[in-house]
């Protein structure tokens, strides 16, 4: 069958179809990963319309992450259960691919949707707020804990949100029993803790305490977050109001948005009660 009968296309007219240079096809060939049907003794080379396929599939192993040494490996040794085996893999890397890009979207959005309400807030008032019940995860416990324990507190935790999945994309905040916070003791925390907006199945989580809450903004670093604590505690007296079981802390801003530690934003929420 001649070329003339429409069986065969040039090295050019394949590589068009393909939308790749000549050269790819002339070392797939050196390779022997795609060689032409057909090689003429004045060295043009023919492929046939049968071998795009064949192409499509190299392309896609490609992009699916295999290197021409792992493509060329199969070539050599193929066959239709081979092929199948494949493919079933690749599926399974693909979804897995696809479920942690959804994950990593809803990241996104949630620190989206956070920033655009930092944006309307007023951070030198305090508030008096009904807020809903959230789920928590939860670190181990830290309060009384050395500097040495509480960094391998927060490298333990972390390390748990990654190979869990668990990193919701709400910031790692702290709570601090009524206790401490009573002493003084504003960063004896006792947990550190993400919001998990969509809880997934078979952790131990906390369910953040619903309820009325006095709402308050530090700014600055934590060497003087006493002041807020105080103003706090100030408007609580004046509102006849007494502390609840926990507090909350939640940086608005800090290192990602911010240069300097003066300008991060602390969101403490004191869980109180009416007198």
């Amino acid at each position: 069958m001649s070329k003339k009968e429409g069986k065969y296309l040039t090295t050019g007219e394949f590589a068009k179809l393909c939308k790749v240079n000549k050269q790819t096809l002339f070392y797939y060939d050196q390779i022997g990963l795609l060689t032409p049907v057909l090689k003429k003794e004045n060295g043009y080379r023919y492929y046939s319309i049968h071998q795009l396929e064949l192409f499509f599939v190299i392309d896609l192993l490609k992009e699916l992450g295999m290197s021409l040494g792992d493509v060329q490996q199969y070539m050599q040794n193929k066959s239709p259960e081979k092929f199948l085996s494949l493919m079933h893999r690749k599926k399974e890397e693909i979804v897995k691919k696809r479920q942690e890009i959804e994950r990593k979207e809803k990241m996104i959005e949630a620190k989206i949707a956070l920033m655009e309400e930092a944006k309307t807030l007023a951070f030198n008032q305090i508030t008096l707020e009904q807020l809903p019940e959230a789920t928590l995860y939860l670190s181990r416990k830290i309060q009384n804990t050395s500097d040495e324990e509480f960094v391998e507190v927060i490298s333990d935790f972390i390390e748990e949100l990654n190979v869990s999945r668990l990193d919701s994309g709400y910031p790692i905040g702290s709570i601090t029993e009524r206790e401490q916070v009573l002493k003084g003791n504003f960063s004896n925390y006792s947990y550190l803790y993400i919001e998990q907006p969509t809880p997934k199945e078979g952790y131990p989580y906390f369910k953040a305490v619903k309820g009325v809450f006095l709402i308050g903004y530090h700014i600055g670093d934590e060497k003087t977050i006493s002041n807020t604590y105080m103003r706090l505690f100030s408007k609580m007296e004046r509102l006849n109001l007494t502390l609840g079981d926990y507090v909350f802390e939640e940086y608005i801003y800090d290192s990602v948005v911010k240069n300097h530690t003066e300008q991060y934003v602390t969101k403490i929420m004191m869980q109180v009660a009416q007198n």
